[in-house]
């Protein structure tokens, strides 16, 4: 799978370092050039979002639209959303 670089809000991530490696993320925000913040629902709730280096995610192609609309019109991501698009994007990538 192609390594893409761009970190915009609502894309999937691994994590390939730390606790969390191999865990499945979606970028909430974008901090600066090297940082973005990740959450899943689970470990990392909406309202505690990870501040992540980019070097230390490897993005896949699926964005999750529900969240970026969320974001984009104003309202609140909760972690119940996280988690049904993670849900949605790892059966995408197995299946």
């Amino acid at each position: 799978m192609m390594e893409v670089l761009n970190p915009v809000i609502g894309r999937a991530a691994f994590s390939k370092a730390g606790r969390d490696k191999g865990k499945l993320f979606i970028v909430v925000g974008i901090v600066d050039e090297d940082f973005v913040l990740i959450a899943d629902g689970d470990l990392r709730p909406a309202e505690r979002p990870k501040k992540k280096r980019l070097k230390h995610l490897r993005f896949v192609d699926q964005t999750a639209d529900a969240i970026v609309e969320k974001i984009n019109s104003g309202s609140r991501v909760v972690s119940a959303d996280l988690r049904q698009v993670i849900r949605e994007v790892k059966e995408l990538l197995e299946g």
